[in-house]
């Protein structure tokens, strides 16, 4: 039947269907054919995550168009000629007329109808956080506090830490949907500000334009000239460093990861990051290290790792840097600066922050347990290798 309405809940399928695939809220809702402000109300009821399924509903249940078919059949044919006309079987149609036929002459109405089947396959269930409250506290402390955990950190730290319990289990999804979806709470709404995105509701995946690209480093110092060794991480030793800046540029910390184990050290430069500040910094923590440990590092092309070259002979470091605006060329490095903008957050003044407070931002990121770690904590991590001596290429087990 041309130009008949969808029902609303087709209607909000193709609405989230477009927002999985990339689009924004209003695009969506364009997309969907109802207004942006709608679209966006029904985004942030959700919490940016689709409440229903997203494929085509079953063929095993009558659709709107067939519910409409009926209420204009049922007028003058008989329910066996609708059910031959309609595919089914008479006994569906016979059940759906006195499931949704309204009393005192009311008759039978298709929006009705598909509104009483769409509330009925709801069939909202209790929430295991509701259910179980051992399992909230821990989610909530493992979420807030000093640990700030992801919710994938918690759902799988779960398995290692309760291994014959199991109402202790929960899925990362449904942490936050906890978190985000209004009426599935049962956690407290400020461990929400403790996620590394601090976000209420959960956005699209954005993808930028490539930029265009000018190498300032020599050749034979760029990414590409990095050992095969450093990208496969089977070697422990090869390091990325980035700085994080505080308020109006005034300030900032630096930060160093191995790739191995991805174990982090934060760098103090409460008053000045110029290059000689930061080629200090760097040398003062990488010489406390073992020998094996220490044998490269990748950079971005800022100017403050400048004074690379006296840099290496202070460590004994192989110095590489990324190829401009690649940050993904140092993914551990920028995956640990996220992280650390929940304990140093952006447009703050990171002077504030004692060598004594590093450390203990550092210890809380390196007891987090890692999914490329199999969901061991870099700590552990670092102490295999220290105490596992390798001949060929491995770590010593002393300094």
């Amino acid at each position: 039947m041309v130009g008949r309405p969808r029902s609303p809940r087709e209607v909000e399928r193709r609405f989230w269907r477009a927002v999985a695939a990339g689009l924004n809220t209003q695009d969506a809702a364009r997309a969907a054919g109802v207004s942006h402000t709608k679209g966006g109300a029904w985004f942030v009821q959700a919490g940016g995550m689709s409440p229903m399924r997203l494929a085509e509903p079953s063929a095993r249940y009558l659709s709107m168009p067939e519910r409409e078919d009926i209420a204009v059949w049922r007028g003058h044919l008989s329910v066996r000629e609708i059910a031959r006309r309609l595919g089914r079987a008479p006994s569906t149609i016979c059940r759906e007329l006195a499931r949704n036929t309204a009393p005192h002459g009311r008759g039978y109405r298709a929006s009705t109808a598909q509104a009483s089947a769409d509330a009925r396959a709801s069939r909202p269930k209790g929430s295991r956080l509701a259910e179980h409250q051992r399992l909230r506290e821990y989610v909530q402390n493992h979420l807030g506090g000093p640990a700030r955990w992801s919710p994938e950190q918690i759902a799988r730290r779960l398995v290692a830490d309760f291994p014959h319990d199991e109402d202790m289990r929960i899925s990362h999804e449904a942490i936050y949907q906890a978190l985000y979806v209004q009426g599935r709470g049962h956690l407290r709404r400020d461990v929400a500000a403790c996620l590394r995105t601090g976000r209420a509701v959960r956005r699209p995946r954005r993808r930028g334009g490539a930029r265009p690209v000018r190498p300032r480093i020599p050749a034979e110092l760029l990414i590409s000239e990095r050992p095969p060794e450093v990208a496969d991480r089977a070697v422990p030793g090869h390091w990325e460093g980035d700085l994080i800046i505080g308020k109006d540029s005034r300030s900032a910390v630096g930060t160093l990861v191995e790739r191995s184990t991805r174990f982090v050290i934060l760098l103090h430069l409460p008053a000045d990051h110029g290059a000689a500040a930061v080629r200090d910094a760097i040398a003062a923590a990488i010489v406390t290290l073992p020998t094996a440990l220490r044998r490269s590092l990748t950079w971005d092309q800022g100017i403050e790792l400048a004074q690379h070259a006296q840099l290496k002979i202070d460590t004994n470091l192989d110095i590489y840097f990324c190829d401009p605006h690649s940050p993904w060329q140092r993914g551990s490095n920028e995956n640990t600066n996220g992280l650390l903008r929940q304990y140093l957050p952006k447009g703050t003044d990171l002077s504030v922050h004692t060598r004594e407070d590093l450390a203990a931002v550092a210890a809380g990121l390196n007891g987090r347990p890692r999914k490329t770690l199999h969901w061991r904590t870099p700590a552990e991590a670092l102490n295999d290798l220290l105490s596992t001596p390798q001949p060929d290429n491995g770590v010593a087990t002393s300094t």
